[in-house]
């Protein structure tokens, strides 16, 4: 007690004598308001000696449950039962002082007052006490508006989804006094809430709505709060709220919810909303039987620290493998990823780093004698193609024999599993990266052959969105400058998908292998780049062409207007596997004495010859002049 009047504040001195008074005038208003007593010389005595310890008993409660150094600005239900709690229990020690004091004929020799007395006591007491906190918290609230409201009278906010996530984004504005913007209407397609009212801000509408209210309340920034909303329904409402020119940001979805620390708030976690969200399909669903060949067992990832690699190995990990093995030659990605696994995970599994490349036979052979892995995935390339037009030499070490290297020591040392990540541009490839990747899938379809106890299986798919090299990127970098976003061509089209799906399918595959499969994703239609381009731009609240311009470049070297994902010998042999979204590709015809024959000539390969040498391997192979 002595702790809490030396470090009082003004205003909880003014509360402490409030409530001083409080809760000593409202037996004297209860015993007025019912005219029990006739108000006498004895009765103001009887009342005046009890005031010591109805004082004491009452603040020393309204202490303990720490009704004086509660932030009253935050104020909710649970700070008004504690208040409504001290007022009951304070009153029934009060009823027992003074039920002892008749016995002993303490107190003036008067009968304990009518129960009726204390019972109007509680009620006054909470009714007052909780009164003035309400009054402090509406006073500060009111105050903190009007300044912030002014500050940020031109970002007028409009949230989409008026439920939990949205109700509670409301809730952290407010209490932050509106610094990140000043909502003025909700949306929401849920009957029951039109024309209610959440935090004084109006629900005025439905999803269809949004172009007419944005208008109606002069709106220039528009939040997405439906975290539950599936991925075909987001786009939808991202497509309506994109029309009206607003910026466009969202709220945190179900995992970044999940995943909040203490210290974190919706509002911390407020985004801009990603071209990915506007391009990604339904989530390939995986059935985790046909994944259980991962649970208890090592897994080697080679390129494990690239962006593709290190969402792998993260999807890798939510089947419980005994231990990952990052094996790639740039160290910094990699620890960076075994930190964010062992924060998440705990240490089961248990994940390694091992630095090395996939051209060094010997350093591949020492990790896998040190661990024995069960199941490799290869993920380790160069993907670059303009920059592997002009190194091809490189292209075809790190990407042929790189995964030549890997596979034999798959095979030498028993691993179960192997699975090669490959491309649509190794479907008659005009690059020679392309062209390299179609070779890693030979290898993999040749030691299908030749391997008695491995599957060897490769997964192709298109352009994963988000990836090093990938172009959105460095479309949000030209963004950031300003412009203007450069496409090569009006006409380019790609197949697309995200970094999680593509790895879900690669950790599928792996299950779903027998040997000597090309597994190939559905992936619905391809995009045209500069849609992408425009859309980018929609959605950071500019418009194409007129505040940010595209530029045509024309096509680099090796570029396609379109990719494929099969070859037309493939498709007679396609089937569709288990999962409707993954069909196998039957492997076709190879001479594999020459393939050997042709690995082994790798290293006499010079710059001159590189691509005649990928021509003999791949025929259809056509290098743009």
């Amino acid at each position: 007690m002595k702790k809490l009047f030396v470090t009082l504040r003004p205003y909880q001195l003014l509360l402490l004598i409030f409530d001083f008074l409080i809760v000593n005038g409202s037996y004297y208003l209860s015993l007025f308001l019912h005219r029990q007593f006739t108000f006498s010389l004895a009765l103001i005595k009887f009342l005046l000696v009890r005031v010591p310890f109805v004082t004491v008993i009452y603040l020393v409660l309204f202490t303990l449950f720490h009704l004086y150094n509660n932030v009253w600005k935050y104020m909710g239900f649970y700070e008004i039962i504690r208040t409504v709690f001290c007022a009951g229990f304070g009153t029934a020690l009060c009823w027992i002082i003074d039920y002892i004091g008749m016995k002993a004929n303490y107190f003036l020799g008067l009968n304990v007052m009518p129960f009726v007395v204390y019972v109007d006591a509680i009620m006054i007491i909470a009714f007052c006490s909780v009164g003035i906190r309400v009054m402090i918290r509406a006073y500060r609230t009111l105050k903190t508006e009007s300044q912030m409201s002014r500050a940020t009278a031109n970002k007028r906010i409009m949230i989409i989804g008026a439920g939990n996530m949205g109700c509670s984004l409301l809730y952290e504005m407010g209490i932050s006094g509106y610094r990140y913007g000043l909502p003025v209407v909700l949306v929401d397609d849920d009957n029951s809430k039109q024309k209610m009212r959440v935090r004084g801000i109006p629900v005025a509408g439905k999803i269809n709505d949004i172009p007419a209210l944005v208008k109606k309340y002069d709106v220039n920034e528009i939040i997405f709060c439906i975290p539950s909303a599936s991925a075909e329904r987001k786009r939808e409402i991202f497509e309506i709220a994109m029309s009206t020119g607003c910026s466009l940001k969202t709220a945190p979805d179900i995992n970044e919810f999940k995943n909040m620390t203490a210290n974190e708030s919706f509002s911390d976690k407020i985004k801009d909303v990603d071209i990915i969200d506007l391009l990604s399909r339904p989530e390939v669903k995986l059935n985790t039987e046909v994944c259980s060949y991962l649970k208890g067992q090592t897994v080697l990832v080679t390129g494990g620290g690239g962006s593709i690699g290190s969402e792998l190995c993260r999807q890798i990990a939510r089947y419980e493998p005994d231990r990952i093995v990052i094996f790639d030659i740039y160290e910094n990605n990699a620890f960076s990823l075994k930190l964010s696994l062992d924060r998440r995970y705990c240490g089961s599994p248990a994940v390694d780093i091992r630095i090395g490349s996939v051209r060094d036979i010997e350093r591949l052979r020492e990790v896998f004698e040190e661990y024995h892995p069960s199941s490799v995935f290869h993920a380790a390339a160069h993907k670059h193609v303009p920059l592997m037009e002009d190194s091809p030499y490189e292209a075809v070490k790190n990407n042929v024999l790189g995964t030549y290297n890997t596979a034999l020591c798959a095979n030498e040392y028993g691993v179960k599993n192997f699975i090669l990540l490959s491309t649509d541009k190794a479907v008659n490839p005009t690059n020679v990266m392309g062209a390299t990747k179609r070779v890693a899938e030979l290898i993999v379809q040749h030691f299908s052959k030749i391997s008695k106890g491995t599957k060897f299986a490769a997964v192709r798919f298109g352009n994963v969105l988000g990836s090093n090299g990938s172009v959105i990127p460095i479309f949000k970098e030209q963004l950031a400058n300003g412009g203007p976003l450069t496409v090569t061509h009006p006409d380019i089209t790609r197949y697309f998908m995200t970094i999680p799906e593509a790895s879900q399918l690669v950790v599928q595959a792996g299950g779903l292998a027998n040997g000597g499969e090309i597994f190939v994703l559905d992936m619905g239609e391809p995009v045209k780049i500069v849609t992408l381009a425009e859309k980018l731009i929609t959605l950071s609240g500019f418009e194409p062409y007129k505040d940010i311009e595209i530029q045509f470049t024309g096509l680099r070297p090796g570029e396609k207007l379109y990719e494929e994902l099969s070859m037309e010998e493939e498709l007679d042999g396609r089937k569709k596997t288990e999962n409707d979204k993954i069909f196998i590709t039957s492997p076709l015809p190879i001479d594999d004495e020459q393939l050997e024959r042709d690995i082994k000539f790798i290293p006499d390969i010079t710059p001159d010859n590189v691509r005649d040498f990928l021509k003999r391997l791949v025929p259809n192979y056509q290098p743009k002049k």
